[in-house]
């Protein structure tokens, strides 16, 4: 790599007909004022520095953008595949608002993009975020929660979710800059970062080398917080903590599957509360369950840099009201659902037999942060609603969502003792499941396909909550809800609960294609239900379709309407005035 000198000097843009492959960050990206990114040309062919040409509203780059540029001569892809030559400016700060029109001409090779910098409220709205995420939450799971957790009488629900009573409401869009359809990772980097992304991609724009950790960054929320403020940070989740929504709090990187790197990442910003599953990856590689290539142990370096550890459900109560920073890692992988938790005791709850649940860790890290009286960030995923609906197993996914919303009860409670705080529900994506009607055991017959009612013969289910716990006292009523997917592999379906442990809907063939689990074949009733998606797919998949966003307190007006996951960012840093005019 060389330095650009005098590549840039000309401020006139040559014509011609061909495109540059890429610019980062993108067409139309919106840009919090002051906030660092990085900047990248991605051109066709291998150029001279001196025949690259940039300009930012007709001025020389340096005049607007500054910094020094490192002019990558030969960029190559997968088998050493020659890409052309490329332009980095790493860490660009813009701190006037206003829109930006960067063009770019190398021979006949030019591109133009917009990018437009905004400024937020000059003083904060809110005191505290508590952003909460039910990953893959989709409008059936809320009513499935909601018919399974309270009832319904004549047609009216007899009683409310704690999110059906959030006023302020929006449609999220979720598509990735590659795809129409998403996934967490891109969706949960927007609404971090305030920039869409490609999927599997984490805090950078993705760009076409085959390295994952470096693509063009952009800072993250956390990141913001703790460059301008002196809130504390909190993570928590029922997935390992370094899955993709928890990662997008802090981490860069093209692939979610760098975990190990994001334990560092998380380790260079801190929280001060990060509680959930994934200590596999903290474990150096000679201990067993490690999943780290290196001997790193990053339990003691969190321990070092002065985190007390949390490791069952006992010793998170007991550091409950305790000073300083608190990592909880309660699983080596994800933790197990609240279904085989709680109540069922399948899954891996032999070995690992106190975890606690997503209620009790929030508990926890509001208690933890509420102590800083600057105020704090919180991200609360309910993980596994998404993780039972990839393999279709709808009851275990609607538990799943039922505890999210007992969180969610935990966050406004919590709102009531502290009004100075925003809270912001929502989902990352969605799946493709709808609630058809009930499955009634008591209708006559052996074949349960003729047990499902649809209209008036579906009825109502007959699920009970004696305890009042908020969860049914049995999923496996006699009439119960009958949820469905339009997509995934082949499989069998029971039309019943699965009692002896989460669904496994499709195992690999010798051909490594994926066919139905014949494990289900002979549940008496079970039908054959032929898959719609690619032979190398082994469960749902994502739908396109928007999630809804449900919102209260100070900052919650900015939400409405249809939005974009990266305007979703915009209100959370006006909310905390994180790029407020800057004085002298």
């Amino acid at each position: 790599m060389r330095t650009l000198l005098a590549a840039f000097a000309a401020t006139t843009i040559l014509a011609g007909a061909a495109q540059a492959t890429t610019v980062y960050p993108l067409d139309r990206a919106t840009i919090l004022a002051g906030s660092p990114f990085d900047f990248k040309v991605e051109l066709n062919k291998q150029v001279k520095p001196e025949d690259v040409k940039i300009t930012v509203n007709g001025q020389d780059y340096k005049t607007v953008l500054g910094g020094e540029a490192q002019f990558v001569e030969l960029e190559k892809g997968k088998d050493d595949k020659a890409l052309g030559s490329a332009i980095l400016l790493r860490g660009l700060k813009i701190s006037a608002p206003g829109d930006y029109k960067i063009e770019v001409a190398a021979g006949d090779e030019t591109k133009s993009v917009t990018w437009n910098v905004y400024e937020t409220a000059a003083q904060p709205k809110a005191k505290n975020i508590i952003f909460l995420l039910g990953d893959g939450l989709s409008v059936a799971h809320r009513t499935a929660a909601r018919i399974m957790s309270k009832g319904m009488t004549e047609g009216k629900a007899n009683g409310r979710l704690n999110m059906d009573d959030l006023e302020r409401m929006a449609f999220i869009g979720t598509s990735a800059t590659n795809a129409v359809d998403t996934d967490s990772a891109n969706t949960m980097s927007a609404y971090m970062t305030g920039h869409k992304t490609a999927v599997n991609a984490i805090g950078v724009y993705a760009d076409r080398t085959p390295a994952s950790l470096d693509d063009p960054r952009v800072e993250t929320f956390a990141e913001a917080v703790r460059r301008l403020t002196k809130k504390s940070i909190g993570i928590v989740a029922t997935a390992e903590v370094e899955d993709a929504t928890p990662a997008a709090v802090v981490s860069h990187t093209r692939n979610r599957n760098d975990k190990a790197d994001v334990v560092g990442m998380l380790l260079d910003v801190k929280p001060e509360v990060l509680l959930g599953g994934g200590s596999a990856y903290f474990l150096g590689k000679e201990v067993p369950g490690s999943k780290r290539k290196d001997n790193q142990d990053y339990i003691k370096l969190f321990q070092d840099a002065g985190y007390k550890l949390a490791t069952d459900k006992n010793e998170l109560a007991a550091n409950a009201s305790a000073e300083g920073n608190l990592l909880g890692l309660f699983h080596t992988g994800n933790m197990d659902v609240t279904l085989d938790r709680e109540f069922l005791k399948k899954g891996t709850v032999d070995k690992f037999p106190n975890q606690p649940g997503l209620v009790a860790m929030t508990k926890v890290a509001l208690d933890r942060l509420s102590k800083n009286p600057d105020g704090f960030f919180l991200m609360v995923e309910g993980s596994s609603i998404d993780k039972m609906s990839h393999p279709l197993d709808w009851d275990r996914a609607v538990i799943e969502t039922i505890e999210f919303d007992q969180a969610i009860g935990v966050a406004r409670e919590f709102q009531k003792a502290h009004p100075d705080t925003l809270i912001v529900v929502t989902g990352d994506h969605t799946h493709g499941v709808s609630i058809i009607g009930t499955v009634d055991d008591e209708k006559p017959g052996t074949e349960m396909r003729e047990k499902v009612g649809t209209y008036a013969e579906a009825g109502f289910p007959n699920y009970k909550d004696e305890n009042g716990d908020g969860y049914p006292d049995k999923i496996d009523v006699s009439r119960r809800l009958f949820l469905s997917a339009n997509n995934g592999p082949d499989h069998y379906e029971t039309f019943r609960p699965k009692l002896d442990g989460p669904f496994v809907p499709a195992v690999q063939n010798e051909k490594k294609e994926y066919v139905a689990n014949e494990q289900y074949k002979d549940v008496p009733g079970a039908v054959f239900v032929q898959g719609n998606i690619p032979k190398s797919g082994d469960s749902g998949v994502h739908a396109v379709d928007d999630v809804v966003l449900q919102s209260a307190g100070p900052g919650a007006e900015g939400f409405h309407g249809y939005m974009e996951q990266s305007d979703v960012y915009r209100v959370l840093a006006d909310t905390f005035a994180l790029g407020a005019k800057q004085t002298n």
